[in-house]
């Protein structure tokens, strides 16, 4: 059976689809709506225009994770004239990655370079031992160090700033030891700082005898709060005390410290290179070893990941045993990935020095939003605070704070950067403050672990999710389909059955196009089954589901072409089969096979599917729509999206004629073939249409197009149509013919 104006398929309009979105605005503007309103608009879908698969592939293309790298990004803009394509394809992310290390984790070990003790930390005296090990490894520039020395020296009392594991803490010791203080003693970190000079009194009082060396004390991570700072007289006072007995304190605290007018030095830790290396020249027999084991591509690897001190002490460790032939290179391949692994683990545990809930949301949110808008990820991981709120105490009210941590603060804990980039927008690049982890590992093993490793979390995180997933705006929508493939490659049967099946069965074009999103960034990065998923729902009865399955094989397409068409044309045989009525056609479903094959053209795959299109031209009616539908529509669109931009399948052509390629017949026969169908013939000849007024602006277009024209002429009447076209048509705001027709014009054979 032929249904009059099928083709019609490869223009955009209105939706017969009773799933849409109801902003009628491409689901472009609009922060997350409240699930109320969400449910108002259910029943008036049938005011959405849904968003066309191009402008989808294009905010997919622009918002997904730069890990995930969808579509080559340094390739962004371009076009096939330059010999770039339109296909979502991209490096696939490290499985190990995302699944875990195959190495059990390990704790570190490395004196000086632990994590803060959990129970408050008693005085006690450092063992002249460890004092001799840290100093045979520490690095520290030698200006820098001086500079301390002299400052500790003139005023008994430093205070050293700086973040968690950059060794301020064995800079402190270190500081001491070449004071030659000893003993050196550490003070509980939970001293109050209004009786920190009672305990010099208490030491001066205890001395017998005149020593041959100055005490050394330290108090390290020292905690504060704001009804309990450390002020500038309790270190006056101290230091009073100290001179007394010749002593000398230093004192470490984190940024987040209360202080108030104390005279505070940052520390900044070493260069890691630096570290390792002193720390292996401990560890093994002589310098040349040492030297190997430097130039190893796994050191290299692990040198590049700004690792925190402690790490890389533990690495020195490990070196040391690889050198022995105690682990294999394979434990040295790992470590990073597990050290990463234990960073992760530890900001998710639960104990006295566990980070708040607050920002637990923020890391959450930043892994999902990694290289995005800060602003953008904070205001979203406050809405994920209030979901965990509710699930850690159900019956409370979620409060957030209106003004909370600094930046700078926040993402030192998060071990994260801000910086200044450019952000793809419907209007153009604008230039955002935008925030990522040092690591780009680190998200990935982030969702993991969150996912899999603190269940109780999920339900909060759904909930975020499909918040998300309602939001106007592509970023938002786009990073809650990245986030949850990465959880469907860790555990698909969840992510299917709690996040992607609902999404991909509502009556919201929307939700239905984050299914989209989140199968086709899923397969991207290997997670198994997906093209299997695909197939099942393409056959199905769901008309939502066949939808889903539509447009992730035109995403998915450029890998398995031969695949994805066949899919194709049993989907577009369907929509003719126990067809009675021709008023029931379903034009919204033909349009949506249009589009699939339109962006499998202008992949990078495009000769190929050409090919095929051209081999199964006459297989039955549904495939002959299909393949005339699909290649108008990818006729249709140009360089950068532009309103005169180079039309992309013009220039394809352009360059197969150069080259002598089969594609150089097949773009024609195509023509041929839709501008012969009376179906197609006006959609068609509208294509031309605009070709020629794009060419009356472009040399280029012209020149292609004055190739192309004589090999679409193979009849009189293929001449005639033409000719009418190019003597009639008319210019701009209404104006006559261009005057490229008439040159065109003279491009055509007579027949």
């Amino acid at each position: 059976m032929s249904i009059p104006d099928a083709p019609e398929a490869t223009r955009p309009g209105p939706a017969d689809d009773p799933a849409a979105s109801d902003d009628g605005k491409d689901g472009r503007d609009g922060a997350a709506k409240d699930p109320k309103e969400s449910k108002e608009t259910e029943g008036s879908e049938e005011r959405e225009q849904p968003q066309t698969a191009w402008s989808a592939r294009r905010d997919l293309i622009d918002h997904s994770p730069r890990t995930m790298n969808v579509g080559g990004r340094s390739r962004f803009g371009g076009g096939l004239v330059g010999g770039d394509q339109h296909g979502v394809s991209g490096g696939r992310v490290t499985g190990d990655v995302i699944m875990g290390s195959k190495t059990e984790i390990h704790q570190w070990s490395i004196p000086g370079f632990s994590a803060p003790s959990t129970a408050a930390s008693a005085s006690g005296e450092v063992p002249q031992t460890t004092l001799d090990r840290l100093a045979a490894s520490f690095v520290g520039a030698d200006e820098t160090v001086e500079a301390l020395l002299a400052r500790l020296r003139g005023d008994r009392v430093l205070v050293l700033s700086g973040a968690r594991f950059t060794g301020r803490r064995t800079a402190a010791l270190m500081l001491l030891h070449r004071l030659g203080a000893a003993p050196v003693h550490t003070l509980d970190r939970d001293t109050n700082p209004g009786t920190l000079a009672d305990r010099f009194t208490a030491a001066e009082e205890s001395a017998e005898q005149p020593r041959s060396h100055p005490h050394g004390y330290v108090l390290a991570d020292l905690v504060t709060r704001r009804d309990r700072p450390l002020r500038e007289h309790h270190l006056l006072a101290a230091r009073d005390h100290l001179a007394a007995q010749d002593a000398y304190l230093v004192v470490t605290v984190g940024h987040t410290a209360v202080l108030e007018d104390v005279p505070v030095v940052e520390w900044r830790p070493p260069a890691t290179a630096g570290v390792l290396a002193a720390h292996l020249r401990t560890r093994v027999a002589d310098e040349e070893t040492a030297a190997k084991l430097l130039e190893l591509p796994d050191v290299t690897e692990f040198l590049s990941r700004s690792h925190q001190l402690r790490e890389v002490a533990a690495f020195a460790q490990l070196l040391g045993r690889y050198a022995a032939g105690e682990v294999t290179e394979d434990a040295v391949a790992q470590f990073s990935l597990i050290s990463l692994e234990n960073q992760v683990q530890e900001w998710f545990e639960e104990d006295e020095t566990s980070i708040h809930l607050r920002d637990k949301a923020f890391l959450v949110s930043l892994a999902a939003f990694n290289d995005g808008p800060y602003a953008l990820t904070a205001e979203l991981s406050d809405l994920l605070y209030r979901f965990l709120q509710k699930t850690q105490n159900p019956g409370g009210v979620p409060e957030v704070p209106v003004f909370g941590t600094h930046i700078g603060k926040r993402l030192q804990l998060a071990r994260a950067e801000r910086y200044e980039d450019d952000e793809h927008t419907e209007w153009g690049p604008v230039t955002q403050q935008k925030a990522r982890f040092v690591d780009d590992r680190a998200s990935l093993v982030l969702l993991r672990e969150v996912w899999t490793g603190h269940p109780s979390a999920r339900p909060a995180l759904i909930d975020w999710l499909r918040r998300l997933a309602d939001d106007g705006r592509p970023l938002v929508r786009t990073r809650a389909a990245s986030t949850v493939a990465v959880l469907a490659r860790t555990d698909l049967p969840s992510a299917m059955a709690l996040v992607i099946e609902p999404w991909a069965t509502s009556n919201r074009f929307r939700h239905r196009l984050v299914a989209v999103n989140a199968l086709t960034l899923a397969h991207l990065i290997d997670t198994p089954n997906v093209p299997r998923i695909l197939d099942e729902w393409s056959r199905g009865e769901d008309r939502r589901l066949r939808w889903v399955a539509v447009r992730a094989y035109a995403l998915i397409g450029p890998e398995r072409p031969e695949q994805a068409l066949a899919a194709l044309r049993t989907a577009a045989r369907g929509l003719y089969r126990d067809l009675a009525d021709p008023d029931d056609f379903d034009r919204e479903m033909a349009r949506e096979l249009g589009e699939a094959v339109a962006l499998l053209l202008l992949s990078e795959a495009g000769d190929q599917v050409l090919s095929e299109l051209r081999t199964h031209l006459a297989d039955d009616r549904p495939v002959h729509d299909l393949t005339v539908g699909g290649f108008v529509s990818a006729c249709r669109h140009t360089q950068d999206d532009e309103r005169y931009g180079h039309p992309l399948v013009l220039g394809w052509y352009a360059r197969s004629a150069t080259e002598g390629s089969a594609t150089a017949h097949g773009i024609p026969f195509l023509w041929r073939a839709a501008l012969n169908d009376p179906n197609a013939t006006r959609h068609a000849l509208d294509v031309l249409r605009e070709w020629v007024l794009v060419a009356d602006r472009s040399t280029t277009t012209e020149w292609a197009l004055a190739h192309l024209l004589p090999s679409l002429v193979t009849t009189p009447a293929e001449y005639q149509r033409l000719g009418h076209l190019l003597r009639t048509m008319p210019g701009e705001d209404g104006a006559g013919p261009p005057a490229v027709a008439a040159r065109l014009l003279t491009t055509l054979p007579i027949r």
